[in-house]
């Protein structure tokens, strides 16, 4: 028998039922048998005695859109036990795309993803883009159309409704990026070009998304002033288009949100019990992540980078962008008006022009050098080309452990991995739910806590063959030791690899062998086509 044993495991299955000892074998990328300690054989075995086995995490928020294709060792995931990323997220990613979109994007999108010298961008379409990660990946991945790429690629980066011939092209691109396999449609609604879109807009792509049985996966319009009301936008869109929404990092944030959470999980739970299909995923921080120049009013983006660029020169414009953002709290930075010691800068392009700000909030650097936190926040994105990063600590511990507890939540890392101290949360997010918040605080079971990294997702992705340990699934698994798993990364060593995790499979190929990525690269683009099959 060519068959990989594990032997004697502690099955949390995934399905929130109890844990079980049972043997299990994996063959030709699926789980063969799941059986009495003892009873099965295989080629190849794994003394499992006293760990978890469960099936693979899937990141339902991620932002490896191009270290999937860089970096085919991806540690940062393979490490927590993910075996699938959800990509194209918060309504901007590369596909699809012609050549001004993507050279706008690569501008934009550089203080998430970089921009890789000598990358060959070889695609346009969707499809090619799910070709290109069929060549070789770390591991598997689901694509969503982004909004804000479509908007860009059909309607341009100006400040203004669709006409009815640019919505009936991106309702085109979208139906092709469908049917290409994506999973359904993000949006960024506090980044630019999405922030542009109408209500009705949002409605009419739904409606596409909704044909082909997808989702709409929202960064609504504010987590700050006015969070609830986003909130409610965006059930209302799904009702009005028919279309599953599942939402993004959602929370409430900053101090007019405190305690809020039970207010948004009451309009949740509504919705729900009224019919409307409702999931979303959180991750267990309170500081967020995000470029820099998403805290800019939306003007300041109208037209495009270059437009943006000149406007950062301009002293009127300058002038009024500190007054939105200081005193009035402008769009992108959710309505509040902005706390400088709560932006912290954590990445930059050009280190050599802006490299001695990372680690420091805006106001104490701008403080050592004598210069209002404004203009040295408006400095900065000029000398980085919009390259910067930030991490804002503008969340609340009850507002997080309260919405992980919820019967629709999943877990989204939203993890950017680049720049020179990136937010803990991509290379920790998912033992820290099972070491802080399952071991530690008691606040999710162990068994339901698993379900939410893996069969809830695969439900909401309709992925009929992942998320489960059982005979004939794909065998995406995990083992680790319940009582030493633990999230090593923090805000000052970010990078830091877990600790418990032992042995990883995606699509039944080992990837993470006694704590140690090996060079395997099985994971493939995932598609939207009834079955989930890689």
């Amino acid at each position: 028998m060519d068959e990989i044993l594990i032997r004697g495991a502690l099955v949390v299955d995934g399905s929130g039922a109890p844990p079980f000892e049972a043997d299990v074998t994996i063959g030709a990328g699926r789980v063969s048998a799941v059986d009495s300690p003892g009873s099965l054989r295989g080629s190849r075995t794994i003394i499992a005695d006293g760990l978890v086995l469960s099936p693979g995490f899937v990141d339902m928020h991620a932002h490896s859109d191009l270290l999937l294709l860089t970096d085919h060792r991806h540690t940062a995931k393979v490490a927590q036990g993910v075996t699938t990323e959800v990509i194209g997220q918060d309504g901007l990613s590369y596909a699809p795309v012609d050549d001004r979109t993507l050279r706008n994007l690569r501008t934009q999108l550089a203080g998430w993803n970089g921009d890789p010298p000598e990358f060959d961008w070889n695609w346009r379409g969707v499809g090619e883009y799910l070709d290109r990660l069929d060549q070789g990946a770390a591991i598997n991945a689901a694509y969503l159309v982004p909004h804000g790429t479509l908007r860009m690629l059909c309607v341009g980066s100006e400040n203004r409704p669709a006409s009815e011939l640019e919505l009936a092209r991106m309702r085109e691109e979208l139906a092709r990026g469908m049917s290409e396999g994506a999973f359904g449609m993000s949006s960024g609604l506090t980044y630019a070009p999405g922030m542009y879109a109408t209500t009705a807009e949002l409605v009419t792509l739904c409606e596409v998304v909704a044909e082909y049985g997808g989702y709409h996966c929202p960064h609504h319009r504010s987590y700050g002033a006015g969070a609830l009301a986003c909130y409610e936008e965006m059930i209302r869109i799904s009702r009005q288009s028919g279309c599953a929404l599942h939402l993004a990092h959602a929370t409430v944030n900053f101090e007019v949100n405190r305690g809020r959470a039970p207010e948004l999980l009451a309009m949740l739970d509504e919705a729900l019990d009224s019919g409307v299909g409702i999931t979303m995923d959180s991750y267990p921080y309170q500081a967020g992540c995000t470029s820099l120049h998403a805290l800019l009013p939306s003007w300041m983006f109208s037209g495009g980078v270059e437009a943006t660029l000149r406007r950062l020169s301009d002293p009127a414009s300058r002038r009024r962008v500190l007054r939105e953002m200081e005193f009035e709290g402008s769009d992108g930075a959710h309505g509040v008006p902005i706390d400088w010691s709560a932006i912290e800068i954590n990445g930059v392009r050009h280190p050599g022009r802006t490299g001695h700000l990372v680690g420091r909030d805006i106001a104490t650097a701008a403080d050592a050098e004598g210069v209002p936190p404004g203009e040295l926040y408006l400095d900065t994105l000029l000398a980085d080309e919009l390259g910067s990063s930030c991490l804002m600590h503008v969340g609340h511990e009850e507002n997080v452990r309260a919405i992980m507890r919820h019967r629709m939540h999943t877990v989204g890392s939203d993890g950017l991995l680049l720049g020179e101290r990136p937010h803990p949360r991509g290379w920790g997010t998912f033992p820290r739910y099972l070491a802080r918040y399952v071991r530690e605080l008691g606040l999710l079971d162990l068994s339901e806590c698993i379900r939410h990294m893996t069969s809830a997702p695969a439900l909401r992705l309709g992925l009929s063959d992942r998320g489960l340990v059982r005979r004939g699934m794909v065998a995406d698994l995990v083992l680790f030791d319940p009582e030493e798993i633990r999230d090593n990364a923090t805000f000052e060593h970010p990078r830091a690899q877990p600790s418990g995790i032992s042995h990883v499979m995606v699509n039944g190929v080992p990837v993470l062998e006694h704590g140690k990525r090996n060079d395997a690269t099985p994971g493939r683009a995932l598609r939207r086509d009834g079955g989930g099959t890689a």
